[in-house]
């Protein structure tokens, strides 16, 4: 199993064009054998749940059944391999930036869209080191005005915290299906932010009790490798 996640950006007078491949994309994923399981998602303007949309900023989580070697030096083909032909020609033509993550599942609990798309995974493991984390929910409509008004106080405090990297906030749906994807130095210092930050601690009360969520999921992976840049840098750069 391969999973990548990959950012695109858009130069600013090709945001009509990024919408549209969001339509267009799905067709070569979904007919591609060695694709088990993709996302195409949209991205927030800061780093986490944002109902602020970037329109530039685009994604695309694949897990890929068939292992790809990563050369760096050719990144069009590197896009051609994970994606395919159409979607690699497309980056090159509308003159896309990408940075893309190869990574490896190693912890984790819940479903997205009733799948367990990154198979049967402990809970815990005693796994160190340099961390990725992806939260996602789907939100019920009920709930929304709850979720928004409590997770601003939480993501402004996320980028400021120890051991922080980076994060980027995507989702499939705005507003109701969101997701937040951080990379963090240790999971000692992914887990005292959230376990120790008082406002972190209150939202979590209130998403158990008020039940914000129909469905949730939160993984942890082991970031492999880096290729490409986004907004002119590599968040990753002299780190793995």
């Amino acid at each position: 199993m391969q999973v990548t996640l990959t950012i695109l950006r858009y130069p600013k007078p090709r945001v009509a064009v990024a919408l549209f491949a969001m339509a267009i994309f799905r067709f070569p994923l979904w007919f591609n054998k060695n694709i088990s399981f993709f996302k195409l998602m949209g991205c927030g303007k800061n780093g986490t749940f944002d109902k602020h949309p970037d329109w530039q900023q685009w994604g695309i989580l694949a897990i890929n059944n068939k292992s790809t070697e990563i050369n760096s030096d050719d990144t069009n083909l590197l896009m051609k391999h994970l994606y395919g032909n159409l979607i690699s020609k497309w980056i090159q033509f509308f003159n896309c930036e990408t940075w893309t993550i190869f990574l490896q599942p190693v912890e984790g609990h819940g479903k997205w869209d009733g799948k367990e798309p990154f198979g049967l995974l402990p809970k815990q493991t005693d796994n160190d080191g340099l961390i990725a984390v992806l939260t996602r929910a789907t939100i019920r409509l009920s709930k929304l005005n709850s979720f928004w008004r409590n997770v601003g106080s939480v993501a402004n405090q996320m980028a400021g915290a120890k051991g922080f990297v980076t994060s980027i906030g995507i989702g499939e749906i705005p507003y109701i299906k969101q997701a937040t994807f951080s990379i963090w130095h240790s999971k000692e210092d992914m887990k005292n932010f959230a376990y120790q930050l008082r406002e972190h601690q209150e939202v979590i009360k209130k998403t158990r009790k008020e039940k914000w969520y129909s469905e949730d999921m939160f993984m942890r992976f082991k970031p492999l490798q880096t290729v490409g840049t986004i907004k002119g840098s590599n968040p990753l750069e002299g780190i793995i």
